[in-house]
């Protein structure tokens, strides 16, 4: 069963540790399904998220990428790791970021023989309980490509998917870089800007993700257009995007600005054949 929302806590209560030994049975066909959760001064939440994740099926496995928060979050994950066999950490402490870290999680989520690899935010704005539905997309062929997704995001831009308890400007804000990428990118979908998303191995293997270059959020685009390109099908469910409860999020303007001028930048590299 999933953990309730963090909504539901009073933001001081004690987030618990994961459980060493869960009884819950396999999730979907996957023999393993990793979960990576890059991670920055997380620690009111991670391992809450970790205990939600691991509890929807024995063969998840939780990889938390941490690049050396100043909270200590890399601290609790280790520790927490000594009592839970699927719970592991990655601790960076150099050529830190977003885009990397991302990258490096993805890496080793493959070297761990993951079959189905999930990537997420920390903070509950992406909630584990849309997990099993992107699993169960994944598995599916997509119905106009005829072929297995590759690919599922947890959407907001799709029937039944919303982010309503953002206003009204940040709202239209989203739209516009949803509109700007897919037409700059020619991408097929409505949630361009989506983190949440549920991968085939093979899907990573065959776009290199280990020559990911993005440095910060812009992996995300990065990723979706490599996919696309590479002509794997890409598919998308609908999720309720909240915004987080605990923690300061940091995203900025500028490494926002950062992200749409790396979109040029894929644009540019397709254009030259770099890419």
């Amino acid at each position: 069963m999933s953990q309730p929302s963090p909504a539901h806590r009073p933001a001081s209560a004690p987030a618990p540790a994961p459980a060493h030994g869960s009884q819950a049975g396999p999730l979907g066909p996957w023999a393993k399904v990793v979960c990576t959760v890059p991670t920055y001064n997380e620690a009111e939440n991670i391992l809450e998220l970790a205990a939600a994740l691991l509890a929807l099926g024995n063969n998840v496995e939780v990889l938390v990428i941490d690049d050396h928060s100043p909270d200590g979050t890399w601290k609790l994950v280790e520790d927490a790791a000594r009592r839970e066999p699927r719970l592991h950490l990655l601790h960076r402490t150099e050529d830190r970021g977003r885009g990397r870290s991302g990258r490096d999680g993805f890496v080793r989520a493959l070297a761990m023989g993951a079959d189905a690899v999930l990537e997420m935010d920390a903070d509950f704005s992406h909630h584990p309980k849309f997990v099993p539905t992107m699993l169960e997309r994944l598995e599916t062929n997509h119905p106009r490509a005829g072929q297995p997704h590759g690919l599922v995001l947890g959407s907001r831009g799709v029937r039944g998917g919303s982010d309503a308890d953002r206003g009204a400007l940040r709202q239209a804000i989203t739209k516009l870089a949803n509109l700007y990428i897919r037409v700059l990118l020619g991408v097929p979908v409505s949630d361009c800007n989506s983190g949440f998303r549920a991968w085939r191995a093979e899907t990573l293997r065959a776009i290199q993700v280990e020559r990911t270059f993005s440095p910060g959020p812009a992996i995300v685009q990065e990723l979706l257009y490599k996919t696309a390109r590479a002509g794997i099908p890409i598919g998308e469910v609908p999720i309720q995007f909240v915004d987080r409860v605990r923690g300061e999020s940091t995203l900025t303007l500028r490494i926002l600005m950062q992200g749409y001028t790396t979109v040029l930048r894929l644009r540019w590299m397709a254009l030259v054949g770099k890419l």
